[in-house]
């Protein structure tokens, strides 16, 4: 198999990632953090990779976007959302009485609080909730938060399914590479930019560019530029491609009032 039809993803093999990424073929790769999956593609061990930008009850997934931001030039060529159904593994033959700590990824954590204070179990981190799931082999006093095919990929059982506090949970992932892709007639795209603090309503003519085109916004986002308290960088994502001469003119613009700008890339809307 040549390297470049690879595509990594968040492992291990039974994370939420691993189900996105069966979506994009089986020639998929298991690395052990979101930069990982990044470092991958840059080095050219794999053509692709995947990695989960947002939740619709945790919000954004920090790392993804601030390593975007910060240290990796990949496009987003692609967007997979599905749903998060999270449920409570065990061991095979454990009662809810018998658990005393449960593990999962953080984001799988807090989306489970409600049934964890209300079964008085104590949550613990980990790297994803697959390795959780991995972790409580042959422990009855340990469970863990995942999917269903981490339990059956470990010999695991689920005590109780749908375990999430609300139930239209949903994970939007990425999928990132060197290349760009060409409009389809259906596109979103997605930029980062920091305005002039010194500029009185440098925000507001930036979101102004986007109404008097009449270009609908479908995500914004503030985060931390890592440069001091009251920073900020803007992530938004709205309906046109790139390579449209409209949404060019619309970038320039854009570019000619922000302090920092970059096009994390243009892909067809899922």
């Amino acid at each position: 198999m040549l390297i470049s039809e690879l595509i990594s993803f968040l492992g291990p093999k039974g994370t939420f990632s691993h189900e996105a990424a069966t979506f994009l073929g089986n020639d998929l790769v298991p690395y052990c953090t979101i930069p990982a999956v990044m470092d991958s593609v840059v080095n050219d061990q794999c053509v692709k990779g995947i990695v989960p930008i947002e939740n619709s009850i945790e919000g954004p997934v920090g790392i993804t976007l601030d390593s975007l931001a910060h240290k990796y030039d990949l496009s987003i060529v692609e967007e997979i959302i599905i749903p998060i159904n999270q449920n409570l593994i065990v061991n095979p033959g454990c009662k809810l009485e018998d658990i005393d700590d449960v593990y999962s990824h953080s984001q799988a954590i807090a989306q489970c609080q409600e049934f964890i204070s209300k079964n008085n179990i104590q949550p613990h981190y980990s790297v994803s909730t697959a390795s959780a799931a991995k972790s409580i082999i042959g422990d009855n006093s340990k469970a863990a938060i995942g999917n269903s095919k981490s339990a059956e990929l470990y010999g695991l059982e689920i005590l109780e399914a749908n375990i999430q506090d609300v139930d239209n949970n949903a994970t939007r992932f990425v999928v990132l590479s060197k290349q760009d892709t060409n409009p389809t007639g259906n596109d979103k795209t997605s930029i980062i930019f920091s305005i002039y603090e010194d500029r009185p309503g440098s925000l507001y003519r930036i979101l102004g560019i986007f109404e008097k085109n009449n270009i609908n916004m479908t995500k914004i986002e503030s985060r931390p530029s890592k440069q001091g308290l009251g920073k900020y960088l803007f992530f938004i994502d709205f309906y046109g491609h790139c390579k449209d001469e409209s949404i060019m003119q619309i970038l320039d613009e854009i570019e000619d009032n922000t302090y920092f700008f970059k096009v994390l890339g243009s892909y067809p809307e899922f």
